[in-house]
């Protein structure tokens, strides 16, 4: 059997040059659905935000400054192809050299402190990222990067509900949640939604969803509508763009799911700010 082998130096490489992109350019996704926001705001100061937005993102672009104060904890969604043979050391510590070496490198703020209680002592390099790891086919590497600002993280939330009570639910539970937010997470929002598994399996598909492509639907035709439906009530919330009101409180919400107990019925939500950080390689 065929197996490609990668060392683990240009692993760290990779995900080092991830690191300064990821905290300078936005992903074209996310600027064309800011863009688009624009058109569709009505109030005053939702618009005035959404232009200060815009001008931000144009100058991280042209100096090569992050996109926020906040670089993020860093997270890392690592696909490994079983026909993938990692070489010279382990894939954990490439991973975790990488985000060291490119937050050194490249000047971006260290946030990450040595344990969450007592001394909070700052790891001074940005790590460990939290990592999430999965075997897939094939012989290749894939990567993605998604620095994590606090602020949105904040607003994270687990609601376990009864299967009975079902889709209305869902609605208030990820509205709730949303509102609750406030201007925290910097709206205009992605708004990431987990269903179903357990506890942490719900939480993790809703940080997957906001790696979703903006403008994309969930494939199967219920859910689709879920993620239409849910927008239209976040929208209507009258929170709007950096908490000043207007129209546009999320730019998109993403919806995945997965089988679950018969006695359960878990829901994660996760915000990502209108400054959605991802980027990806592929090895």
């Amino acid at each position: 059997m065929h197996m490609k082998e990668i060392n683990v130096q240009t692993i760290s490489e990779a995900i080092a040059e991830l690191c300064a992109q990821a905290a300078c350019d936005l992903p074209s996704d996310v600027k064309s659905a800011l863009e688009n926001a624009r058109g569709l705001e009505e109030s005053e100061y939702g618009l005035w935000a959404l232009d200060k937005i815009a001008y931000n993102i144009a100058i991280a672009e042209s100096e090569a400054l992050p996109l926020c104060q906040d670089t993020g904890l860093a997270l890392v969604f690592c696909e490994v192809g079983q026909d993938v043979h990692i070489v010279g050391g382990s894939l954990e510590a490439a991973i975790q050299a990488g985000i060291a070496q490119g937050y050194s490198d490249n000047y971006l703020r260290k946030s990450m402190v040595d344990e969450p209680v007592f001394s909070r002592i700052n790891t001074q390099d940005n790590t460990p990222a939290v990592i999430h790891y999965r075997m897939v086919e094939g012989d290749s590497l894939r990567i993605v990067l998604m620095p994590k600002g606090g602020g949105s993280e904040n607003m994270s939330a687990l609601a376990m509900l009864k299967p009975a009570q079902g889709v209305d639910a869902i609605k208030e539970f990820v509205y709730n949640t949303v509102v609750n937010a406030g201007g925290n997470p910097c709206p205009p929002t992605i708004v990431g939604v987990g269903i179903g598994g357990n506890a942490e399996k719900a939480l993790l598909l809703s940080k997957e969803a906001l790696g979703r492509e903006v403008g994309t639907s969930n494939a199967h035709p219920q859910y689709a509508r879920l993620e239409e439906e849910l927008l239209d009530l976040i929208n209507a919330s009258g929170i709007g763009p950096q908490g000043f009101g207007g129209r546009i409180t999320a730019l998109a919400v993403h919806v995945e799911y997965f089988p679950t107990h018969i006695a359960m019925l878990p829901v994660g939500v996760s915000l990502n700010c209108h400054v959605a950080r991802h980027k990806q390689v592929i090895l």
